[in-house]
């Protein structure tokens, strides 16, 4: 994959032209090749209930990151198709998502595990506000997983002052419409230490 980002990158292409490249087609056609090798759409359960109970949290983890690293390969077509933004945030899919339960952390007091269905999947969300209800609409940015006290975390629910913003307007697994721009700054400052290394 790596030839063809870096042929991508220094192609002096406009964003929405480098949609249509031979290079945007094999790395798609190659993430989907390896989601194929690994098993399927479901090769993440599968890993996960092979895994040995004292292994778990390390395979889980692993998982989400490839998890991670095949969704943004497999959706970066549309992130071009917006043209030059320049704001970090743009490097993550954002999405409005359902929250589908809600349980409190095992290790922490002040944290809450969410199952969250954002469309196409289901993903945990670990956070610490804790008015957070099954049935919630929220947004919720696709970050690099995280782990929080031995539970992994796939995003982060957007917020603005007083919480996670709740009631989020748009289609499930779309872009949430109406969010407040301050809602981002989180997801932008952990895009920026992300980027920073």
């Amino acid at each position: 994959m790596i030839p063809e980002i870096q042929a991508m990158r220094y192609s002096y292409v406009e964003p929405k032209e480098l949609i249509e490249t031979p290079q945007m087609k094999a790395l798609k056609e190659k993430a989907s090749g390896i989601i194929e090798a690994l098993g399927g759409e479901d090769w993440h359960h599968k890993f996960i209930s092979l895994a040995d109970k004292s292994e778990r949290e390390k395979v889980e983890e692993q998982v989400a990151k490839v998890r991670f690293f095949l969704n943004t390969i497999l959706g970066l077509d549309k992130r071009l198709a917006l043209g030059k933004i320049n704001d970090p945030v743009i490097a993550v899919d954002i999405k409005v998502g359902e929250v589908m339960s809600v349980g409190k952390h095992p290790n922490a007091d002040r944290l809450l595990v969410t199952n969250v269905n954002i469309g196409d999947r289901a993903i945990t969300v670990v956070t610490n506000d804790l008015s957070v209800k099954e049935g919630n609409r929220v947004a919720v940015a696709l970050l690099p997983p995280a782990n929080f006290r031995g539970i992994v975390s796939e995003g982060m629910f957007l917020g603005a002052g007083e919480g996670v913003l709740k009631g989020v307007n748009g289609e499930i697994g779309g872009l949430p419409k109406g969010v407040p721009l301050e809602a981002f700054n989180e997801t932008r400052n952990l895009v920026e230490a992300f980027l920073k290394g």
